[in-house]
């Protein structure tokens, strides 16, 4: 595979993430996404340190929501974060889930159209116009980025979204430059995703190629296949009972994720996710992720690049070294799939 990139959460120190992100770019990644999901760590003092650490590494949010940074902060974040690596920034902005939007007090209601206005108005705020707008989610009057002392030209900030629903995919494939594929899901998860951005790209007379489409995949990978499996196991049952929008995108039973529900909490004790795994299945695991030793890992990536992905964004679970090790372009000069 020609292109790779590493995904980071919160399972590590910022000090670690900053030293597999220059491995990763040493061993020839593209890119390094961080993640802001759960309400531990935001992506962007990650980001600025990955971005200071390097010097060709791409670095993408993975995915920031789109309600709790007005629109005017978003783009001069990403403004300050293009100064800082300049065209290697991405921004990777997704609608956010419940119930933990919800428990913050916020209302995902219309998200379609609130991306839709996000969207627009950060790319033209980014192009250094003067923007006036009155929307459902965002007015405003005469706004511009006001830069004084920087560098005073429009920013190639890229937009990719982070879909997971058919009417988010399709507007992805219609608006944004590129689409974050979500994880914990099956191969063929794909094969409607493609349909559904193909669907959305064909009504302002785009093509599907013109869709960059990288996506996370979660990777453990270990010499021991039952080792591996176990790593991969702790974080999908969390992930089943907490992101609802990812287990109904896993075609996860509704048994398997009652009866983690049951036991997990908000937020969940490594107790709670020890006692829930029993009513995860190994299959289940195998089926949703890349896990087992490198050549099964590097075979089951394939697979999703077979159906569409463009570039696996790859979530390291066990040692990240031997993860980035067993993908690395500059270590495995094979021919792409």
């Amino acid at each position: 595979m020609d292109r790779v990139a590493l995904y980071l959460q919160d399972a590590h120190s910022l000090a670690d993430g900053i030293k597999y992100a220059q491995y990763a770019e040493k061993n020839g990644f593209e890119a390094v996404w961080q993640a802001e999901s759960r309400l531990v760590r935001d992506a962007i003092v990650p980001m600025a340190a990955f971005a200071a650490h390097t010097s060709t590494l791409k670095v993408g949010s993975g995915v920031i929501n789109n309600w709790t940074r007005n629109i005017g902060l978003l783009a001069s974040t990403l403004l300050t974060l293009d100064d800082l690596a300049p065209e290697r920034i991405i921004c990777g902005i997704g609608a956010w889930w419940d119930p933990l939007a919800s428990n913050v007090g916020i209302s995902r209601r219309k998200p379609l159209l609130a991306m839709r206005e996000t969207v627009e108005l950060l790319r033209k705020l980014l192009a250094l116009e003067n923007v006036t707008f009155t929307g459902e989610f965002h007015q405003l009057k005469g706004v511009q980025l006001d830069i004084v002392h920087g560098l005073v030209e429009a920013r190639n900030v890229p937009i990719y979204i982070g879909a997971t629903g058919p009417k988010m995919m399709e507007l992805t494939g219609e608006i944004a430059d590129g689409v974050v594929l979500n994880y914990c899901v099956p191969p063929n998860y794909n094969d409607r995703a493609m349909q559904q951005l193909e669907d959305g790209a064909k009504r302002v007379g785009r093509d599907l190629d013109e869709i960059d489409r990288p996506q996370l995949i979660v990777c453990s990978v270990h010499e021991d296949r039952a080792k591996a499996i176990e790593g991969a196991k702790t974080l999908l049952t969390q992930y089943l009972a907490q992101q609802p929008h990812i287990a109904q995108a896993s075609g996860v039973s509704a048994d398997i994720v009652d009866n983690v529900q049951k036991i997990l909490g908000w937020p969940a004790t490594k107790d709670q996710i020890i006692e829930a795994m029993q009513y995860v299945p190994d299959e289940f695991v195998l089926s949703i992720s890349a896990t087992g030793t490198p050549d099964e890992a590097r075979a089951r990536v394939n697979e999703y690049i077979d159906r569409g992905c463009t570039c696996p964004i790859l979530y390291p679970l066990g040692d990240p070294y031997l993860m980035m090790d067993t993908f690395a372009p500059n270590l495995h000069q094979e021919s792409s799939p």
